[in-house]
């Protein structure tokens, strides 16, 4: 009887130990991406703006008239800042004499030849010193206009911040902000006088005094 028993046993144990089934595979890939045939339009490219004789002209007239927003747009449009009309005034040299600070912020960040001359042979900071606009000079200085340059009368901006000047404190300014940059006191003016003589000789003991402290 254990030998039946134990033979169903074994018999059982056989029928239990078949090999598990493989889980199923997918037989189909992943659909490709879609690739857009459209045609990719090419970038467009933009002409430089051009500079034109009218657009000068209206340049010209604008900074004459210190109007800023018209100036910007000539300028942003092309227009050249160094273009001279009649008289060799041009926007960047007419806005350092007179002090237009915005409109020669434009000029200087739009290609102004910091080497050009009116038509007295001298550049834009001779006159912006002969005028004592403080920060003009500060912005001409930065922008690398030679400091001693002499025009054709035979003045430098130092010569004229002192001839033309009175001494007052913006002048006084001005001179500091020369010397600075390495004006040469020992240029002489048409008659020969230096600006220490021209300051003598006109009584500005405050420019006197500054110019021998810093001989």
């Amino acid at each position: 009887m254990s030998g039946i028993v134990l033979a169903a046993g074994v018999v059982l144990a056989g029928a239990g130990c078949g090999s598990a089934a493989s889980p199923a595979t997918s037989s189909s890939a992943p659909a490709p991406a879609e690739v857009s045939e459209s045609p990719v339009a090419p970038a467009q490219s933009t002409a430089p703006a051009q500079s034109t004789p009218e657009s000068e002209r209206a340049l010209i007239k604008a900074t004459k008239a210190n109007d800023v927003e018209a100036a910007t747009a000539l300028i942003l449009a092309g227009a050249d800042v160094n273009a001279k009309d009649s008289i060799q005034d041009s926007a960047f040299l007419y806005a350092g004499a007179e002090g237009l600070n915005e409109i020669l912020a434009l000029t200087l960040s739009h290609g102004a030849d910091v080497y050009s001359v009116n038509r007295f042979g001298g550049t834009a900071l001779i006159p912006a010193s002969e005028h004592a606009h403080v920060d003009t000079v500060r912005m001409l200085i930065a922008a690398g206009v030679p400091v001693n340059h002499v025009n054709d009368p035979g003045w430098t901006a130092l010569l004229e911040a002192v001839v033309y000047g009175d001494g007052s404190p913006r002048y006084l300014d001005v001179i500091t902000q020369l010397l600075d940059a390495g004006a040469d006191q020992n240029i002489k003016d048409a008659d020969g006088r230096t600006a220490l003589e021209n300051a003598q000789n006109r009584g500005q003991a405050d420019v006197v005094a500054l110019l021998t402290s810093r001989r």
